[in-house]
């Protein structure tokens, strides 16, 4: 039996996922699997550094595909205009997507002892309760329940059936409903809403504070192709020395998207060194959009800079992104709901606001 294997979504699980490995004894270090889905990210050339690492006994890419790529799924999921029939199809769906999932999976996992899936939302889930394989599930970003509760707000009517039909894998719900979920581990319990009983709370703070100054070495070799270059980048240039971070998301629509970033430069970027942190999966260019900025490389999760030393910012600016874990700026700027409400109806961002 193998011992662990974390399947990764996106930079910050892969992040957290070495503070897991790297708080463990030493003796316990380098016997877990690190598997890569390429569902919705580019994870470029991480693969390599992982490995090269030591953190990892293996490293493998997951093909994984979403239920668009699979044409038989249709039939299922079309709306039948009542609950009892939508809930058979349902069913049929859940089975067959765990079922057409399993030519892609990379591995076995009922060698490991210990599964920890991010984002079990994706098909991964669906896979492992039509298998019957226990695993752990993660909270796929910092506090991110507490924002958007994708459990509740997907299950939006008649929650309580849903729920116990999701118990009894009859149908799925990610994060912590689902049968075969042995657990979920959150950032903080204190600040949900709805309580699931599978939550279990594990503060990301803990972990980075037991951190030793080589096992931030570690993760920044891990993540940072060039840090030479980062260094020069962050530590030169015009009012270098009064930085503001901007942190990009994939919000709306390119144009829009584009008038929001620059609104909040505008708002927050006078007489400072103002650098663009793009999100994974943003596709705005923003080297050619804002030319007269400074972006950095995009692959990698923004808490990296936190073990850069002597680094610091006066702010740090952020729509949706939660800045609780950053610790490299004096003023942490978290501008949510009220602000997106300028750009797009309501109804598209106040998710919570919709559960019943």
């Amino acid at each position: 039996m193998k011992e662990r294997i974390y399947i990764c979504h996106t930079y910050y699980h892969v992040y957290v996922t070495c503070l897991k490995e790297l708080t463990l004894p030493a003796s316990m270090r380098g016997q877990a699997t690190l598997v890569l889905s390429t569902l919705s990210n580019d994870f470029g050339n991480l693969k390599n550094r992982a490995e090269k690492s030591g953190l990892f006994e293996a490293v493998l890419m997951f093909e994984e595909k979403r239920a668009e790529s699979f044409p038989q799924l249709d039939r299922y999921r079309a709306d039948h205009g009542n609950l009892v029939a939508n809930l058979f199809s349902r069913m049929r769906f859940t089975k067959l997507l765990g079922k057409l999932q399993e030519p892609y999976v990379p591995v076995n996992f009922k060698e490991y002892g210990d599964i920890y899936v991010f984002c079990d939302s994706d098909p991964i889930g669906y896979y492992l309760n039509e298998k019957r394989i226990p695993y752990h599930a993660l909270e796929d970003g910092l506090d991110c329940i507490c924002y958007y509760d994708t459990a509740r707000y997907d299950n939006r009517g008649h929650f309580k059936l849903k729920a116990f039909l999701a118990a009894h894998n009859l149908i799925f719900i990610q994060n912590g409903y689902s049968k075969y979920c042995l657990d979920m581990e959150v950032n903080n319990t204190s600040i949900l809403k709805y309580p699931c009983p599978k939550y279990i709370e594990q503060p990301r703070e803990v972990l980075v504070r037991r951190l030793t100054q080589r096992d931030k070495d570690v993760i920044l070799r891990i993540f940072l192709e060039d840090t030479d270059r980062l260094l020069q980048q962050l530590k030169s240039g015009a009012h270098h020395e009064n930085k503001v971070l901007v942190l990009s998301e994939p919000l709306c629509d390119l144009t829009v998207r584009r008038q929001i970033f620059a609104d909040i430069i505008a708002a927050y970027g006078q007489d400072a060194q103002v650098l663009i942190k793009p999100h994974p999966r943003d596709v705005l260019d923003y080297k050619k959009e804002f030319p007269q900025y400074l972006v950095l490389d995009g692959m990698f999760p923004m808490e990296i800079l936190n073990f850069v030393e002597g680094l610091e910012f006066e702010k740090v600016v952020s729509v949706y992104t939660v800045t609780d874990s950053i610790h490299f700026a004096k003023e942490k700027i978290f501008l949510g709901d009220d602000f997106m409400d300028r750009y797009e109806n309501p109804e598209a961002h106040r998710f919570n606001e919709k559960i019943e």
